[in-house]
């Protein structure tokens, strides 16, 4: 069976996303012929084999709305989805959606529905009507969470076609990973709790949030890994918060610092602020080693990754006495603290371990192509 990923962008470009359909395309390469189609940032079109999986980027003027410009993409899908049993589309691209409905292709097409547009709201406008007629043209909608379903007004209308199927990780490359005491080597106290986030420093991750929460809470430091445009307003407001001696900025890690920075952090905080935070994947990667979750009432994925009073707490968006409070019950109850972590650790292995996940989406391109238990 041959199949088409169609996404933005592919690894190296780091994102949520990407990871996703990196992980799909590696897992199941062994059991069909899967190939990849996304655009170049901005650049000419190239081919390549990432990890044994083929990779078209097709070139591109440049990255406007957070979408490639790329005119070669309409000309490329046309001509890798003739010979495609199933096209599985990776949104929102709405470049990909007009690719697809102006080659006439007639095969079967998933979609992964991974968030609504959020912040370009005078462009969905008028992307709407074709948003609509694309998703009319699925053979069937695969979501992360039942909040990705009902936190969307987009998708309501197609529910009977939308399959919940988790994100998943390779559990054994946790597992494997070396274990060090990254985050302890850079406490100013080692008797303190070790805070962490994790992400890009933009604005849905409500990292302005968790700084300001800090001002409330005692006998605890946060680190934060990652980059992004809010650097520099963020250690500001850490600084003027008088807790800069609290708060950590690790920048961009390595892999394998970033695992032990999971392993070595005693309680994982996702603050995010708005609906573009539709999973956080991150939260299983806190979750894998027994850690307690922080994450906030979205209505999309966030919550149902890691559930309120389940393995860890959830706290209304953008309340940073709230956020506190549960950072102060966490850091002073041991007992609570590792009971959550424990059903963190269970949750991970019952649900979102990354075989599991692809032969869940394999039987969905069998079912569709006729194959199944055949």
């Amino acid at each position: 069976m041959k199949i088409l990923q169609v996404n933005k962008l592919y690894s190296p470009h780091i994102g949520g996303i990407e990871r996703v359909i990196q992980d799909i395309s590696e897992n199941l390469n062994d059991r069909y012929d899967i190939e990849v189609l996304v655009c170049q940032p901005k650049g000419k079109t190239s081919d390549e084999v990432i990890n044994g999986v083929k990779v078209r980027r097709s070139g591109s003027i440049g990255t406007y709305f957070s979408m490639p410009v790329s005119l070669p993409f309409l000309f490329h899908f046309k001509k890798l989805s003739e010979k495609a049993d199933i096209v599985h589309f990776h949104l929102p691209f709405p470049l990909a959606d007009l690719a697809c409905i102006l080659s006439g292709y007639r095969g079967k097409v998933v979609i992964s529905w991974h968030s609504d547009i959020v912040k370009q709201k005078k462009l969905l406008t008028l992307y709407k009507p074709l948003m609509n007629a694309f998703l009319k043209r699925a053979d069937c909608i695969l979501v992360a969470t039942e909040g990705h379903i009902k936190g969307s007004s987009y998708l309501r209308p197609y529910a009977e076609k939308c399959r919940i199927i988790p994100y998943g990780i390779d559990i054994s490359i946790y597992e494997e990973a070396e274990k060090y005491p990254f985050l302890t080597e850079k406490l100013n106290n080692k008797n303190n709790k070790k805070l962490m986030f994790t992400g890009r420093l933009v604005y849905y991750k409500g990292i302005d949030v968790l700084i300001k929460a800090m001002k409330y809470t005692t006998d605890c430091e946060l680190f934060i890994a990652g980059d992004g445009v809010l650097h520099d307003l963020l250690l500001q407001e850490a600084n003027a918060g008088g807790i800069s001696d609290r708060v950590h900025f690790l920048g961009v890690l390595s892999d394998e610092d970033l695992r032990a920075s999971f392993n070595d952090c005693d309680i994982f905080i996702l603050p995010s602020v708005e609906n573009s935070e539709a999973f956080g994947i991150v939260q299983m990667e806190a979750m894998v080693y027994g850690k307690p979750v922080i994450n906030t009432s979205l209505p999309t994925g966030v919550p149902y990754v890691s559930p309120d009073k389940v393995s860890g707490l959830t706290v209304k968006p953008k309340d940073e006495k709230a956020l506190a409070e549960a950072v102060e019950l966490l850091v002073h109850n041991d007992e609570l603290r590792e009971q959550y972590g424990r059903e963190a650790y269970r949750l991970v292995r019952e649900n979102y371990d990354m075989h599991r996940v692809t032969d869940r989406i394999s039987q969905i391109y069998e079912e569709l192509t006729g194959k199944a238990d055949k």
